[in-house]
């Protein structure tokens, strides 16, 4: 048993930190009433981190279970999920290995890759998990724990938090929505460049309102003063005055300089920290030194082994480390009070010396790793047989740790040992045979593992070193066509262009001297993908059809369903539906796997809205949500059925939804590719509630890295052009859209099956410049062109007879327009588009009657689809032609008082610029009750829009609760109404008032 004995005196109260630790409850209270929160305590090396954390944790220990967990330092390669892992050791103590397993939801499995003693062994059940699943399964034990009681994580040293930990704690930031959930991470800020990947983080959480920093600074005099109070008695006040000096307000260096107080005070830092470590007897001495060599805290067991001394000295010396405040009892094991300790006291060691002792550490962890292969030793091991400059046995560690780390899905502890085998390699005189592989595969490997890790630009350089050693000597044609593949996909994934060509080199290449179908057929499925994404389609269908044929050889299911269903997305290009729905069944047939099936719906869904068919295209991608649900992996590779949830619930006009959805962050993939989809998403949306600066500002941003994807991806292109187009009409510009149109219309590049949408919106494009007088026959003639060059099965009858009704608008073919733009397979704008039109030309017949009833009903439309540029463009005609009079200030007056309290509430809100899907959070009611009172205030104002409806009612938007309205010219009770901003941008609610009653 380990040796104990009381820690030295330390102040008997915390001082000056009552404002941050206040601050921490108040985030602890906040996640005990239902609202996740997270904290970072950020500062200095020496400044009371630690020492605030024990403070909240004791304050809250009977409200809580309190979790806790730190990062290792283990020099550049730290072990992989190190806090994480401890924070699950400490879950599991407080709630039992069941109650965390079945916690974790349908990717438990994935908890056993960090925890072995949980269930099987890794290697047994990683076929059923993936990067994702354990993202996913930590975050919903996490989730489902803090259901039944509030849950405390407590993160200390994030400065050395390893990759896989970084990438975990972020998605548990960006995607816990429910349980009485607080993290709290604790960060020496002052040793962390720019570019440090914990900065990063920490900081993109800020930004995004994730996370609360709480900066701790320096101590005041006064604070210095007492703290010295409580931890010695000092009468003479110039010693005291020296010594506040010399702290500089760090409460570390107050607690070590008030022990010498009394003595001359060191000259330096260093001198300082070494102060007590060298007045130690002989045997303390060496403990401490034992205890500096270690990353962790360390077991009795190992501190007798290594210090060399019997039990009695070992206790003594054990005992004057510890009343001499240099090491502490931590969990029945021991470790400095504070790291700066062990740093000084570790570079204080001679080199010789510093070597032996890592040395005697390593052999030390061997012979643990030997007699319980369970252990996952390999990271410490490299850690000291470098620092003991064995260096073979150090890139035998490293190689060993490289793929622990990949096999537990943490690619960025995974990476950097890599590079340490890269590093070593040149050292030691037969690495192939230490490593167990060849350099070059190994590059193949590490550059694999750096585009999962989300690094793909590292990755693209580690295979552009490889490919060049590979030109320097002969190697496996199969290993060089692995090499290309790699390559191409490290540029899909940065969306660049030049993966086709890569491609089409990896297949010479195989061509008469690389016999394996199933690599064929990963090439041949890749090259597919590239050809019809650029719009090469009959290249596409070549290549897929040569790829199912392979596959089929191969007998690889997965690769089949991925054939059949590129081809039938490449079939649908050329209008041959039949073609494309059978290679579909086939893609779904062959969909083995539960990541083959989650492929198929993805493509497939895709398709469908290409296609027009909105509805059967969020069937198909919500029951792929549901099958990313049952794998676990909702929230991370899930996310991309969000995306095309969102595509089709756009054109389906159900912006609430799209709301909800692009409220949940879609760019947790980190490869850039996929952040130009939800960008053109997020672009569209924010133009459909009118907010075109904000929507242009967006698309500004990432204008370059759209350009560069859409080289070779037309999809971007079109899309792009799509949210182009949206930012134009939301600015009531039609002429702007009017060129994005001809941007296509010149386009001479490879056309696909996406043009057909731009095409329809090109008719309410010219339908809006018509109404202007600004007549476009030749581009009517031109869209007239495009949209009979298509073929036939691409352009729906509705679709047709909608276009052709704006191209030449009359009043049989309007009519039969209307009739057509209510089905759910033509876009839900077109309901407002068609009906205004129609109403246009009723107008210009003299039948004003009948346009009243259509303009009526445009406007209601358009408030149901709450689209605010076709509600302005509506109400804009309505008053211009004088089918809808202006409201007198009486008419408002009368008005308003014929709202319920209710409706003055959904107004109040109204003007704040909420959506309906806040107001309903906001009042604790539905979606569709807030709907109503919408449409029902609108119709009692007698307006059009919601803007009309903030702005009429604005002298009186705060009157009192009672319904009265306050008489015109009053002042407002409450200052004036907020009218939703002009860029569309909605007010965040402060944590006081989110979710209460308003």
């Amino acid at each position: 048993m380990p040796f104990t004995a009381d820690a030295p005196s330390s102040a008997a109260r915390m001082v000056g930190r009552d404002d941050e630790l206040a601050r921490l409850q108040a985030a602890f209270a906040r996640a005990s009433a239902g609202e996740p929160s997270a904290v970072v305590v950020a500062g200095e090396a020496g400044i009371g981190k630690s020492r605030l954390l024990r403070e909240f944790a004791a304050s809250v220990a009977g409200q809580a279970d309190i979790a806790t967990s730190r990062c290792l330092d283990l020099g550049g390669t730290p072990v992989a999920y190190g806090a994480i892992l401890g924070l699950l050791r400490d879950l599991v103590a407080q709630r039992g290995a069941d109650r965390v397993m079945q916690a974790a939801g349908p990717g438990r499995a994935a908890l056993q890759l960090l925890m072995p003693e949980l269930g099987d062994s890794p290697e047994a059940t990683r076929p059923d998990t993936s990067p994702e699943r354990l993202r996913e399964a930590f975050v919903t034990a996490v989730e489902s724990l803090a259901d039944t009681r509030p849950l405390v994580l407590m993160i200390e040293d994030l400065h050395w938090a390893d990759g896989g930990t970084l990438t975990l704690l972020s998605f548990l930031l960006r995607v816990v929505t429910r349980g009485r959930l607080l993290v709290v991470l604790a960060w020496r800020s002052d040793e962390s460049g720019r570019n440090d990947p914990v900065r990063l983080v920490l900081g993109e959480a800020e930004r995004a309102h994730l996370i609360e920093r709480i900066t701790l600074e320096r101590l005041d005099a006064a604070s210095v003063h007492a703290l010295v109070s409580a931890l010695a008695t000092i009468d003479d006040e110039d010693i005291l005055h020296g010594l506040a000096q010399r702290a500089e307000g760090i409460p570390f260096f107050v607690e070590e300089l008030s022990r010498c107080a009394t003595a001359t005070l060191p000259d330096t830092l260093r001198d300082l920290l070494l102060a007590r470590y060298e007045q130690l007897s002989e045997d303390a001495a060496a403990v401490v030194r034992v205890a500096a060599a270690s990353d962790s805290p360390l077991e009795h067991e190992t501190l007798t082994a290594l210090s060399g001394l019997d039990g009695p000295r070992l206790n003594d010396g054990i005992r004057e480390a510890m009343r001499t405040g240099i090491l502490v009892v931590d969990e029945d094991r021991y470790t400095f009070r504070h790291a700066l300790l062990r740093e000084a006291v570790h570079d204080e060691l001679l080199p010789g010396e510093r070597a032996a002792l890592h040395r005697a550490f390593a052999e030390h962890l061997q012979g643990l790793a030997d007699a319980d292969p369970r252990r996952d030793l390999h990271a410490a091991l490299a850690h000291h047989w470098q620092l003991a400059h064995d260096r073979r046995r150090a890139l035998v560690a490293a190689t060993a740790a490289m793929w622990s780390a990949k096999a537990r899905y943490a690619f960025s502890t995974a990476a950097r040992f890599g590079r340490l085998v890269l590093e070593l390699w040149d050292q030691v005189d037969d690495a192939e045979d230490a490593a167990g592989i060849d350099r070059i595969t190994l590059m193949l490997r590490i550059g694999s593992i750096l585009r999962n890790a989300g690094d793909s630009e590292r990755a693209l350089t580690v295979v552009d070193g490889a490919l060049t050693e590979a030109g320097t000597t002969e190697i496996d044609p199969a290993l060089q066509v692995r090499l290309l593949r790699d390559k191409a996909m490290y540029l899909v994934n940065l969306g660049r262009p030049g993966a086709a060509e890569l491609l089409a080199e990896a297949l010479d290449i195989m061509d008469g001297r690389v016999h394996d179908d199933k690599l064929s057929a990963i090439v041949l499925c890749q090259y597919a993908g590239r050809q019809m994404v650029a719009g090469h389609i009959a290249d596409a269908i070549d290549a897929a059809s040569r790829a199912w044929d392979c596959a089929v050889r191969a007998g690889v299911e997965e690769q089949m369903s991925v054939a059949r269903n590129l081809r039938g997305t490449s079939r649908a290009h050329r209008g041959d539906l039949d073609g494309a729905f059978a290679d579909y069944a086939a893609a779904r047939e062959h969909a083995r796997t539960p990541a083959a099936l989650l492929r198929y719906q993805v493509n497939y869904s895709d398709m469908l809205a290409m296609l027009g068919r909105y509805r059967e295209a969020v069937t198909v991608a919500e029951e792929g949500s549901a099958q990313a649900r049952g794998m676990g992996i909702e929230r991370t590779s899930g996310s991309l059925m969000i995306q095309n949830t969102v595509e089709a619930l756009l054109e389906l006009g159900e912006i609430d939804r799209v709301d909800a959805l692009l409220a949940r962050d879609l760019e947790l993939r980190t490869f850039p590719v996929f952040r130009m989809y939800t960008t053109t998403s997020r672009v569209r949306a924010l133009a459909w509630h009118g907010g075109h600066a904000r929507a242009a500002a967006l698309l500004r941003e990432q204008r370059a890295a759209l350009d560069a994807a859409a080289m070779s991806e037309r999809q971007v292109w079109y899309y792009a052009l799509q949210a182009r187009l949206a930012i134009a009409q939301a600015a009531d510009d039609p002429r702007a859209a009017l060129e994005v149109v001809h941007e296509m219309l010149d386009d001479t590049a490879p056309q696909t099956a996406h043009r057909v949408r731009i095409l329809l919106e090109a008719g309410a494009i010219i339908a809006a410049l018509r109404a202007r007088s600004d007549e476009v026959p030749d581009t009517v003639e031109r869209v007239r062109a495009a949209w009979s060059d298509i073929p036939e099965m691409l352009r729906p009858a509705a679709w047709t007879q909608i276009l052709d009704a704006l191209l030449a608008p009359t009043a049989d073919t309007l009519e039969a327009a209307v009739a057509c733009a209510d089905g759910d397979d033509v876009p839900a704008t077109f309901r407002v588009v068609v009906r205004l039109e129609q109403a246009r030309a009723l107008v210009a017949a003299g039948r004003r009657t009948d346009a009243a009833a259509a303009v009526a009903a445009a406007s209601q439309h358009a408030d149901d689809l709450q689209h605010e540029p076709l509600r302005r463009e509506v109400a804009a005609f309505a008053a211009a032609s004088g089918l809808a009079p202006a409201a007198t200030d009486a008419d408002a007056s009368t008005a308003l008082g014929e709202l319920t309290p209710r409706e003055r509430q959904v107004l109040d809100l109204i003007a704040e610029g909420l959506s309906n899907g806040q107001i309903a959070k906001r009042l604790f009611i539905s979606v569709k009750t807030a709907s109503v009172h919408v449409s029902a205030i609108l119709r009692k104002l007698g307006v059009t829009s919601r803007t009309e409806a903030a702005v009429l009612a604005a002298p009186w938007s705060r009157a009192p609760r009672d319904g009265s309205p306050t008489p015109p010219g009053s002042p407002p009770a409450a200052g004036p109404p907020r009218a939703p901003a002009e860029d569309g941008s909605r007010v965040r609610p402060s944590h006081a008032t989110a979710g209460g009653s308003s």
